[in-house]
């Protein structure tokens, strides 16, 4: 069997990072590290290719050379997604579809002949078990979630390394918190779940062998949601790091109650860590009550990115405007914000 895992195009938004990359000579920000985790799931004995549109274009006889097409793609890639399928279904190819965007919305995808929905590690086993006795369903889904102390290291050799400039690999999934703006409790649930120390220190160490060095993004929406486990973890990165001579520079994400976790906080910082990514969202008392941010309520947001940028985190601060308890002067309002709390780089929605 041959499979074509294909990550569809991003939109010309900020998010693509498209008129940064030249100035790193690189085509892409980030790896689709949810289709190379697939591609580990899968039959060992499949032909196995990765065209990440954002890299390089799909071409005809990429789709020619396949028997299936496998699709992930987030919401933001809807129209990106929509093609490959157009292309896919005009060749006569199978396609299966799953990741964030088809989970949240699959009635949105007309032509998908086999929708893998939800965690891939519970979804994809009987979808390819039904498949090989030529009896797959239309729809696979389940409100289980599984131990990701059981998924396999992604399959690295799919992509191009100089293709991007940051590597990604996941050490939990969930969150504790409930953010009405945010749908990660409804894909991956309010208890964190995370992988086994031994096993992400082989998945980082999996890169190393590969050649890479440079910054990883450990992609968690929040990183610290089970603070008890990455405590744990943390001093044994620490001590892989020297032991390597310090080859990755991390970055991920985070709740601000990173600032009153001093223990947390220098944990990160010897194990390398140089970026924090935080929603901080507005300085709107009453917003952050609308939305279900009480974690920022009672916060000192000038005292606590203090705190991280002192222990060598740069605090990346995502912002929201348009809350319905939000005036004509929120905009102004941020920009003082933003100013006072002394965030070096930010993130805005609307």
């Amino acid at each position: 069997m041959k499979a074509l895992l294909v990550y569809p195009k991003y939109p010309d938004t900020f998010w693509s990072f498209k008129h940064i990359l030249p100035y790193v000579s690189r085509k892409a920000a980030f790896p689709p590290l949810g289709l190379l985790t697939v591609a580990a799931l899968m039959p060992e004995a499949w032909e196995k290719r990765l065209v990440d549109v954002n890299v390089a274009p799909l071409r005809d006889a990429d789709l020619a050379w396949a028997d299936m097409i496998f699709i992930s793609a987030m919401v933001v890639q809807e129209a990106g997604a929509k093609e490959v399928i157009a292309r896919a279904r005009a060749m006569g190819k199978c396609i299966v579809a799953g990741g964030p965007a088809f989970t949240a919305q699959p009635e949105q995808f007309q032509g998908v002949d086999h929708f893998v929905l939800n965690e891939a590690e519970i979804t994809l086993p009987p979808f390819l078990e039904d498949f090989a006795r030529g009896m797959a369903k239309h729809l696979y889904t389940t409100p289980e979630r599984p131990d990701i102390s059981t998924t396999p290291i992604p399959l690295w050799n799919l992509i191009n390394f100089h293709d991007y400039v940051t590597m990604s690999v996941q050490y939990s999934r969930g969150c504790p918190f409930d953010c009405e703006f945010c749908d990660i409790v409804v894909l991956n649930g309010r208890h964190p779940r995370v992988k086994s120390t031994d096993q992400m220190l082989r998945e980082i160490g999996s890169l190393y062998d590969a050649g890479w060095r440079g910054p990883v993004f450990i992609v968690d929406d929040n990183f610290i949601g089970n603070i008890v486990s990455v405590k744990q973890f943390l001093p044994r990165l620490i001590d892989w790091q020297a032991q390597h001579n310090y080859p990755f520079k991390f970055m991920t994400e985070a709740s601000i109650n990173l600032a009153q976790d001093g223990e947390l906080i220098r944990l990160m910082s010897k194990a390398n860590f140089h970026k924090v990514f935080i929603g901080i969202e507005t300085p709107s008392t009453d917003s952050l009550k609308e939305c279900g941010k009480k974690q920022n309520v009672a916060i000192d947001f000038t005292k606590a990115i203090t705190t991280l940028h002192q222990n060598g985190l740069q605090v990346m601060g995502g912002f929201i405007v348009g809350f319905d308890s939000d005036t004509e002067g929120i905009f102004d309002q941020q920009i003082r914000f933003i100013q006072k709390i002394g965030v070096s780089q930010r993130w805005s929605a609307s």
